[in-house]
């Protein structure tokens, strides 16, 4: 019996402390050093998964009766609900100035730019951003989107259709150093909502490579880091960045946009890969403005799932005119 004892106590302490691994790896991953290869970016990327081994530990931990371990497991599940446990919420009721915006990397491959198009005007988005917009099917979702959206501005491989008048646009410039003259992923247009102007931007960022060695994200972060430079010295109040940004909100490569823009506060929205979506690397951020939830859309042509975003912008200052 004591030779009993003594085994289940072992176990239990096994558990408890994997738990309490588990909780310091969600509660304190930005401490987790990123090197070598990149640890710390590859493990945010896949921080509310944590939630999963959670729940098979505490199977572990009840099949084999540890209440050391059980007790030790209300550490990480605090941490995850702390942390993730608001994304779970339903969406809020429509605010008063509120915007739909569907974001969708088509895929350069797509074999049916014109379904792609028609599901995505069923999401009945205010603004639709799109990436990987090749020149062969350009037109077909210029057609398609055109009655619906006519404002749509492109440059290089990403595009943005609008409801609404679009008084500005131009190119953004994000190309990392090492990559040729001809890459080109960055928009900017300032499109003139019925809650004032805002700044939008449509982004495609560098992708990224897991092998042996970790994460190869180097690019991404260059770009990244761009575009932050660009988005902080933007005029106007009211930004809304859309774009396939290859990382998750929690990724500290991401940090150079997430520090100064809103991420989504409801919605998982696991938008990659679509034929099983491990992480939402589809993005929808916003400076003077809530991203409220976030939800994917059915499947299209694409590798990447279409989500959809409310964004409610803050109300006006008493002047009636936008924020500066």
């Amino acid at each position: 019996m004591t030779v009993l004892a003594v085994g289940e106590g072992r176990r239990g302490l096994v558990v408890g402390g994997v738990a309490v691994g588990l909780a310091g790896v969600v509660g304190l991953h930005g401490v987790i050093p990123n090197s070598p290869g990149q640890v710390g970016s590859l493990g945010e990327s896949f921080l509310p998964w944590c939630g999963v081994v959670v729940v098979l530990l505490t199977g572990v931990a009840l099949v084999r009766r540890s209440g050391v371990g059980l007790v030790a497991l209300l550490l990480p599940v605090g941490v995850w609900v702390h942390s993730f446990g608001g994304l779970l919420l339903p969406p809020p009721d429509p605010g008063a100035r509120e915007l739909v915006v569907v974001q969708h990397n088509v895929s350069d491959e797509n074999p049916d730019p014109a379904g792609t198009a028609r599901a995505l005007l069923a999401a009945g988005g205010d603004l639709v951003a799109l990436q990987e917009v090749v020149v062969p099917a350009l037109a077909v979702y210029e057609d398609v989107l055109g009655a619906d959206y006519p404002h749509h501005v492109v440059h290089g491989t990403v595009g943005l259709w609008s409801k609404y008048p679009i008084q500005k646009e131009q190119l953004v410039d994000i190309r990392p150093r090492a990559f040729e003259a001809g890459w080109s992923r960055g928009l900017r247009a300032v499109v003139r909502t019925p809650y004032g102007d805002v700044a939008a931007y449509v982004a495609h960022l560098p992708s990224v490579r897991v092998g042996v060695r970790g994460l190869a994200s180097s690019p991404r972060d260059e770009s990244a880091r761009m575009l932050g430079d660009i988005v902080r010295g933007e005029k106007i109040g009211a930004v809304i960045l859309m774009g396939d940004l290859n990382s998750t909100v929690d990724d500290r490569g991401l940090e150079p946009l997430t520090s100064q823009l809103n991420v989504a506060e409801r919605g998982f929205a696991f938008s990659y890969p679509a034929a099983l979506p491990l992480a939402r690397i589809d993005q929808v951020l916003a400076r003077s403005a809530g991203v409220s939830h976030i939800r994917t859309l059915p499947a299209t042509g694409s590798d990447h799932l279409p989500v959809a975003a409310r964004v409610t912008l803050d109300p006006l200052p008493p002047s009636g005119r936008p924020a500066p």
